[in-house]
């Protein structure tokens, strides 16, 4: 759950800091006191699309910073391991600051991460639903992914396998159509192909050969320095009275003596061994002296072979192995261009077996989406019931039938489905697509009954609700603010609402305020006591002027939440 949040120079808020509890937590105030603000800086902290708009004027950057705490078999810990991520004491630190110029540096539990890193360890965490989400849910487009949201368990390994064969399907598609260029653009390519063949062709290279002549080089580049090392070094070694003499003395006399005493014979051995490899290196030291030649004709042979080298190297890859493999893999695109009609046959042939296989992986597919689509729907008409909306029919369309045939089918990233959710409110109609029947207030409860499905399959730590309660009120408004507190049973909800009747509900209430200083707007956030909790709903209940009868009605609001809470 979202512990604590910090926000500092976004939008009108100046500083802010506040403790979140579990359970349901309500955000209510006067309008434009910035409680929609306070969501907007939860949803960059957990990866949102940011902008320097809404850094405070006259600012450097907007800073964001939220305290998460995870249970220890929480999925997030696999993500957070792939992106080098430390989790201590189930906590996750997520923070942005977003400059000024609109530049983002984002942190989680102190690492740096990227915008889409930090996106995928927020989705996890939280959840934040605007009215925004309304409009995705009447977009039939985003319907199959609703779909396999809640039939995860069931669709997502045949959905994988069908994406994995529609990747080949769309590989060999994309050949089929190089291939069928126009005879112009083919020739074209086929001269380029044959030329960069003959060019690296023509240079015999060899693998590694840049760099074993680079150490030659550098070898020829150091002759005078090396000749000298090791004269030097070998006469150091091989005079009289000194290098291998003087150590051949000091080891005779220690095997002499190394019996008397059993440290005398450590360093009677140690000596030994340190002359045997002196003498050993200095036969090499003299080989190696031997081999030493220089030969400037030899450089310049070296200097132009690897300006060869270079040129290839600036055309075709980063050294000689990378040109080769490139020289190979354009040897089999000139082959195919060079051998078209056999190359056409043979992946026509691949396309006829990859697209059966998609038919029928596509055909499996839609048949799990069947079975889940009936229990989506039934689960979704329970949920709508308990919202005062018990007459509401739902179905799930899939435009695809049995009859349907390889040749007529058509092939997307999601499977050969097109799915869209259908309803009628009223007994007798027939059912229709959402967009053309809802209206805002079903809209919500659909979309209500929605999270409260999908929460119980997405392992979320909290969710947010912004204004969902919009267009509704009476008993239903009594019905959302019922569902909203079971889901808080589960996860930890915090709402910005208009409703009376979901503020009673509340955990914790919260008050969003603002005020001006020297010619500034400042935000303020007030945790509101029961006294001030029946003012703040008597308020929302009569408009602006709050009474001894709206503070009654608040009171009874209260109370009645309390009862419900208690026999839940």
């Amino acid at each position: 759950m979202l512990t604590e949040l910090s926000i500092k120079n976004f939008a009108i808020i100046d500083s802010l800091q506040v403790s979140f509890e579990s359970g349901l937590t309500v955000l209510t105030g006067e309008t434009g006191a910035g409680k929609s603000i306070i969501i907007d800086a939860i949803g960059l902290l957990i990866g949102g699309r940011g902008s320097s708009e809404f850094v405070r004027f006259g600012k450097e950057r907007a800073e964001l910073e939220g305290l998460f705490t995870i249970h220890k078999g929480h999925y997030i810990h696999d993500v957070a391991e792939e992106y080098g991520i430390e989790i201590t004491d189930d906590m996750v630190i997520l923070r942005r600051d977003i400059s000024a110029n609109g530049k983002s540096v984002c942190r989680v539990n102190g690492k740096m991460v990227t915008i889409s890193a930090l996106k995928q360890v927020g989705s996890m965490l939280i959840d934040v639903h605007g009215q925004h989400e309304n409009q995705m849910l009447m977009n039939d487009e985003n319907h199959i992914l609703l779909l396999d949201q809640y039939g995860s368990n069931n669709v997502s390994t045949e959905l994988s396998s069908y994406r994995h064969i529609y990747s080949d399907y769309k590989n060999i598609n994309e050949k089929l159509k190089q291939l069928t260029h126009d005879d112009q653009q083919m020739a074209q390519r086929v001269d380029l192909l044959q030329f960069q063949i003959n060019e690296i062709e023509k240079a015999n290279l060899m693998p590694n050969e840049d760099e074993q002549l680079m150490e030659e080089k550098q070898k020829l580049l150091n002759f005078e320095k090396l000749h000298t090392a090791l004269q030097v070094s070998y006469d150091a070694l091989t005079s009289d009275g000194q290098g291998l003499d003087a150590i051949g003395i000091a080891m005779r006399h220690l095997e002499d003596v190394s019996q008397m005493d059993e440290k005398l014979k450590d360093f009677s051995e140690i000596v030994s061994s340190a002359f045997y490899q002196i003498q050993e290196t200095t036969y090499s030291i003299r080989d190696y002296y031997d081999t030493l030649e220089y030969d400037e004709s030899r450089l310049n042979e070296i200097e132009a072979r690897l300006n060869e080298i270079y040129v290839l190297k600036r055309k075709y890859g980063k050294d000689v192995q990378e040109i080769l493999q490139y020289c190979d893999s354009i040897k089999e695109e000139l082959d195919t261009l060079t051998n078209h009609e056999e190359h056409l046959i043979q992946l026509q042939k691949e396309l006829s077996t990859v697209t059966n296989k998609l038919f029928a992986s596509g055909k499996k597919l839609s048949k799990l989406r069947q079975q889940v689509a009936d229990q989506l729907k039934n689960a979704i008409m329970k949920e709508l019931k308990d919202l005062h909306m018990d007459k509401a029919i739902i179905e799930i369309a899939f435009d695809n039938n049995e009859s349907q045939t390889v040749e007529s089918v058509h092939f997307a990233k999601n499977g050969i489905d097109k799915i869209e959710f259908l309803i009628s409110t009223n007994p007798g109609e027939p059912v229709k697509p959402l967009a053309k029947v809802a209206s805002g207030g079903e809209i919500s409860r659909i979309m209500l009954a929605l999270k409260t499905i999908f929460s119980q399959h997405q392992g979320l730590t909290s969710i947010i609700f912004d204004e969902v309660d919009t267009g509704v009120s009476g008993r239903v408004a009594q019905a959302i603010a019922e569902k909203i507190s079971k889901l808080s049973s589960g996860s930890q909800v915090l709402c910005i609402t208009h409703l009376p009747q979901v503020a009673a509900m509340s955990d914790t209430h919260l008050y969003i305020s603002k005020h001006e200083k020297e010619d500034r707007t400042y935000t303020k956030i007030t945790s509101l006591n029961e006294e001030e909790k029946i003012k703040e709903i008597g308020r929302m209940i009569s408009g602006v002027e709050v009474t001894q009868l709206t503070k009654e009605h608040a009171r009874e609001l209260l109370q009645l939440a309390n009862k419900l809470k208690a026999s839940s």
